[in-house]
């Protein structure tokens, strides 16, 4: 009887175990995507299918992701994801806003605002990568502003609740694309965030798309690879980048 009791006792420690196990797999991919593991498809919204848009899109796609491309021209973002096959899509940017367990913004500066009002709640609390660059020649007296203050603090304002990373912003989409996996020193990206999770999923796509992370630190110093900085699109290995930025890491 004794034994009895044991079995059954064993028997439901067993599948309670079990169970745990069961749902520790069943939720550990969320779980690895949340905090940038190494082997987990992430899903990537593209806010901006234009040239930078669509060339890290295209990288992320090969490097195993799922990406939707979102711009003003569904038709052309239908077009781009066709072209690239299995793993892109298209969709508005509110579709692709919620279809993101990571987003990425490379879009005019001055549609920041209107961005953030419209897809607030679709970006509050995701990790949120932002390319786009204040040109005041384009943008208006806000790209003034935002380059004044640094994009690192403006960007935010732009789109509250986002955990934002700049990255991206400082190098040219024909570079981002020729230079990937390229054999030697890699091309090196500048990245600042404040969210040290947010930081750690920017780094491993920079690494997924062939290039190598430079993360220079908070959001403050964003503004030291901004537009117009003496960083910015010159094109340096990661080795030449943090000399360049007094980076040690």
């Amino acid at each position: 009887m004794e034994n009895s009791r044991v079995a059954r006792q064993s028997r439901r420690e067993f599948l309670g175990a079990a169970g745990t196990a069961i749902a520790g797999l069943l939720l550990m991919p969320a779980a690895l995507r949340a905090q940038g593991g190494a082997s987990a498809k992430l899903r990537i919204g593209m806010i901006g299918s234009g040239r930078v848009g669509s060339t890290l899109g295209t990288l992320w796609v090969k490097a195993g992701h799922e990406v939707m491309f979102s711009s003003l021209n569904i038709e052309y973002d239908r077009k781009l994801a066709a072209g690239i096959g299995p793993g892109a899509v298209a969709g508005t940017p509110k579709e692709a806003a919620a279809f993101g367990e990571v987003l990425f913004f490379s879009v005019p500066y001055a549609a920041l605002p209107e961005l953030g009002r419209e897809l607030a709640a679709e970006i509050k609390g995701k990790i949120v990568l932002d390319a786009s660059n204040p040109v005041p020649t384009r943008d208006g007296d806000m790209a003034k502003e935002a380059l004044a203050k640094g994009t690192g603090v403006a960007s935010p304002e732009l789109l509250p609740g986002a955990r934002l990373v700049r990255v991206y912003n400082a190098v040219n989409y024909n570079r981002m694309r020729e230079d990937a996996h390229r054999a030697g020193e890699r091309l090196g990206i500048p990245v600042a965030g404040d969210d040290a999770q947010a930081v750690k999923t920017a780094v491993r796509l920079v690494q997924d798309a062939g290039h190598e992370a430079v993360v220079v630190g908070g959001l403050a110093r964003a503004r030291e690879f901004d537009y117009g900085s003496p960083v910015f699109v010159k094109h340096m290995t990661a080795a030449e980048l943090r000399k360049a930025l007094g980076v040690n890491r």
